[in-house]
C-alpha cells in the first residue's frame, strides 16, 4: 500500500491505535535489588574509589528494607498495572521533550542515501515524488511508532516540548505535504476533489513550485531557520509569529502536513559521504540549505539537485529501526520507479500549489538573525567523519562464534581507552519493542570485563600473553552479550532508575540523595553514545554527540566491512572524530589478530541466537 494511501486511510475499527500493540506483553519491572546491584557494578570502575564508596552507602540506604526505594518500587508496580507501559511517558520527556538544545545535530538523526545522479531538474522532481509514494508493510512488533511517522509533530515549549499526535478517529487526516524550495514553503495537496494525485500530477505540481520559488520578487524571510534554534528560543519566536492570523494559518498547514519534501540547491561540496551527511544533519547553515527545513516535523525527505538525498527525522515519535525499515521500503520503491517513465499530466486541470505567507515584525526579524547565527555556530562546531573499515565485517565475526554487535562494542571501548586513558559511561540503544509501547533501554557497554581487557591490551609493562588477552576479549564480549540480552528483555537499569526518580519527584519534597549523587549524575553523562543501525541497502545513519565532550558513534556492520559515522565537537580539545575513527580501525585489527589464536576446546559460543546482528537497532541522539 503506498504511503499516502496508508496515511490517508481512516483509522477506525481494526486500524485504530489500540491494536497496534495487541497481544504483546507489558514491560516488566525489574527487581529493585537487582537494579541497584547492577548500577553499582556498572559504575564502580568508572569513578574514583572514594566517590564510589560514598555512593555505595547512599544506594544501600535507598534500598534498605522498608526504605524509600521499596516504597517507590511498590508505586512503580502499581503504575505498571494501570498503564500500557510504565516508563514510556517518563522516557519521552527525559530523552527528548525536556531537552532544550537545538534539534539539528543535537537530536535529529539523518539517513543518507547513495548519491543520485540527476541529469536535470525533472529527475530531481521525479525522485521527490518517489519519496512521497513509496511502499510500507506491516511488522510483527509494536506498530505504534509507525503511526507516529506521519502523524506526529514536535511543538516547541518554553520549558518542555509537546509531542502532538493525531489520535482522533473523527478528525480528518492530512491531505497535503509541505514542499520546501529556496527557503520558501508550499502546500502540495495530494488529494484534490476526492482524488489522490498520480505520480505524474505530483511532478507537474512540483515543477510549478520550483518556478514559483525562483521568483525572487516573491521571496519571503527564511522562517524555517527558527526551527533550528534552541527549543525555548523557538517557542518564544513561535509565540510572536502566532500574533498574526496569516502566520497562524501557515503554521497550521505545516504542523498538520503528512511530511516535508525539501528540494535542496546544490551545496557546492565534494559530495563525499561525509559532506552529504552534513547536508542532512544541518544543511550547511543558512548560506546553503540550512533554512530549507522545518525541524519539528517527524520526516523531512531531502532531495538535492546535486544528488544529495536522504531523510532528516525528528526523533521523539519513533526509533531508528522504524525509520530504517520505512526508508528501505522507500528505496526499493524508488529503484522500481526509476525504471518507468512518469508522464506529466495536463497542467491546466490542477490548481497551483499555495505559497505559505509570513508577516515578520521587527521582533521576528531579530529572532531570525539570532537563529541564523546560532545555526552557523552548530555547523562550524561539528567534527564529523565517515570511516569504512574494509578488512572484515560481520561474516568474519560470526565465524568466531561472537555477536558482531558485542564484538564492535568492545572494539569501541578499546579505541576510547587508547585515545583517553579511561573508560566512560557508554550508551548503546537496545530495542524493547517486544513489549507494549516499547521504545529503547540502554546497554551499558563500559563493563568491568571490558576495562580488564583494554588494560591488558594497553599495558605494555605487564606484557600480558596473547593467549590471555584472547581469553579476556571473549570474557568482555560475553559480558556485553549478557547485558544486551538483559536489556532487550526489559531487565536493564536505566529505564528502571528513571521511573523511580520521576516517581520520587511526585512523592518527595525534594529529590532523594540517590538521584543527586555525583555518581548517578556521571552515570547519565554519556560521553560515548553508540548505536548499531544495520541496513540492507546502500545507505547509512548518523547523529551528533549528546554531551559537549563526547562522541556519537553510529555503525553499520556489513558482511565484509563496517561503516562508522563518528561525530564530536571542535570546541572540545580532547576529542577528534578522525583520531577516534582511526583508533577504532586499529582496535578492530588487533581483535582480529587475537581471534587468529587457537581457541580453548571448551570455548562456548558467544553468539546469542537471534540477537547477534540487531539487538540495538534504534539509535539514541
Amino acid at each position: 500500500m503506498p504511503i499516502l494511501e496508508k496515511v490517508l486511510a481512516p483509522h477506525g475499527g481494526s486500524e485504530s491505535l489500540c491494536p497496534l500493540h495487541q497481544g504483546l506483553p507489558k514491560l516488566p519491572v525489574p527487581p529493585l535489588q537487582q537494579t541497584l546491584a547492577t548500577y553499582l557494578r556498572s559504575m564502580r570502575h568508572l569513578v574514583p574509589e572514594e566517590q564510589f564508596h560514598r555512593s555505595q552507602a547512599i544506594v544501600q540506604r535507598f534500598g534498605a528494607p522498608g526504605g524509600l526505594g521499596e516504597t517507590l518500587q511498590q508505586k512503580l508496580l502499581e503504575r505498571q498495572e494501570k498503564t500500557d507501559n510504565w516508563v514510556s511517558e517518563y522516557w519521552l520527556n527525559d530523552m527528548y521533550l525536556n531537552n532544550r538544545l537545538a534539534l539539528p545535530v543535537n537530536s535529529s538523526p539523518a539517513v543518507i542515501f547513495a548519491r543520485q545522479t540527476f541529469q536535470d531538474t525533472s529527475d530531481q522532481l521525479r525522485s521527490s515524488v518517489d519519496c512521497a509514494t513509496g511502499q510500507l508493510s506491516g511488522q510483527p512488533l509494536c506498530m505504534k511508532q509507525y503511526h507516529g511517522l506521519f502523524s506526529s509533530y514536535r511543538l516547541p515549549g518554553h520549558t518542555q516540548d509537546t509531542l502532538v499526535a493525531q489520535k482522533s478517529v473523527v478528525m480528518p487526516e492530512p491531505e497535503h505535504v509541505i514542499v520546501a524550495c529556496c527557503n520558501q514553503f508550499f502546500v502540495l495537496d495530494v488529494v484534490i476533489n476526492f482524488r489522490r494525485l498520480s505520480e505524474g500530477d505530483l511532478v507537474t505540481q512540483l515543477r510549478k513550485i520550483v518556478k514559483m520559488a525562483s521568483n525572487e520578487d516573491e521571496r519571503l524571510p527564511p522562517i524555517g531557520l527558527l526551527t533550528s534554534d534552541g527549543r525555548s528560543e523557538w517557542a518564544e519566536a513561535r509565540t510572536a509569529l502566532m500574533k498574526d492570523s496569516t502566520n497562524r494559518d501557515s503554521l497550521d498547514m505545516i504542523e498538520r502536513c503528512i511530511c516535508l519534501v525539501c528540494l535542496d540547491a546544490p551545496s557546492g561540496g565534494d559530495l563525499s559521504d561525509a559532506h552529504r551527511a552534513l547536508q542532512l544533519l544541518h544543511g550547511g547553515g543558512c548560506s546553503q540549505n540550512g533554512a530549507n527545513r522545518w525541524y519539528d516535523k517527524s520526516l523531512q525527505f531531502v532531495v538535492g539537485r546535486d544528488g544529495t538525498c536522504g531523510v532528516v527525522c525528528e526523533h521523539s515519535p519513533f526509533d531508528g529501526i522504524v525509520l530504517v525499515q520505512c526508508t528501505e521500503h522507500l528505496l526499493k520503491h524508488m529503484t522500481k520507479s526509476s525504471k518507468k517513465l512518469v508522464r506529466e499530466d495536463s497542467v491546466s486541470e490542477l490548481p497551483a500549489p499555495r505559497r505559505l505567507r509570513w508577516k515578520c515584525s521587527p521582533e521576528i526579524q531579530g529572532h531570525l538573525a539570532s537563529s541564523a547565527e546560532k545555526l552557523q555556530r552548530i555547523v562550524k562546531n561539528l567534527d564529523f567523519t565517515v570511516y569504512r573499515f574494509a578488512s572484515y565485517g560481520k561474516t568474519f565475526i560470526k565465524k568466531q562464534k561472537c555477536s558482531p554487535d558485542a564484538f564492535i562494542q568492545v572494539a569501541l571501548q578499546l579505541a576510547f581507552y587508547r585515545q583517553h586513558g579511561r573508560l566512560v559511561p557508554t550508551y548503546e540503544s537496545a530495542s524493547i519493542r517486544r513489549f507494549q509501547e516499547g521504545r529503547v533501554d540502554n546497554i551499558r557497554s563500559a563493563t568491568p570485563e571490558a576495562l580488564t581487557f583494554v588494560r591488558a591490551m594497553t599495558d605494555h609493562k605487564a606484557a600480558v600473553p596473547a593467549s590471555e588477552k584472547a581469553q579476556l576479549l571473549r570474557a568482555a564480549i560475553c559480558a556485553q552479550t549478557e547485558y544486551t540480552v538483559m536489556a532487550i528483555t526489559g531487565m536493564a537499569i536505566d529505564n528502571h532508575l528513571l521511573a523511580l526518580r520521576e516517581l520520587a519527584r511526585d512523592l518527595c519534597t525534594e529529590l532523594p540523595e540517590m538521584f543527586t549523587d555525583e555518581t548517578y549524575l556521571t552515570s547519565n553523562r554519556f560521553v560515548l553514545s553508540t548505536s548499531q543501525v544495520p541496513t540492507t541497502m546502500e545507505m547509512f545513519c548518523c547523529y551528533g554527540p549528546v554531551v559537549p565532550n563526547g562522541y556519537g558513534a553510529c555503525y553499520n556492520p556489513q558482511p565484509e566491512s563496517i561503516l562508522f559515522c563518528i561525530s564530536s565537537f571542535h570546541s572540545c580539545k580532547e576529542t577528534s572524530s578522525l583520531g577516534f575513527a582511526e583508533a577504532v580501525g586499529a582496535s578492530l585489527a588487533d581483535l582480529r589478530a587475537l581471534c587468529s589464536l587457537p581457541q580453548p576446546t571448551d570455548c562456548k559460543p558467544l553468539l546469542t541466537e537471534g540477537k547477534a546482528t540487531g539487538p540495538s537497532q534504534g539509535y539514541q541522539s
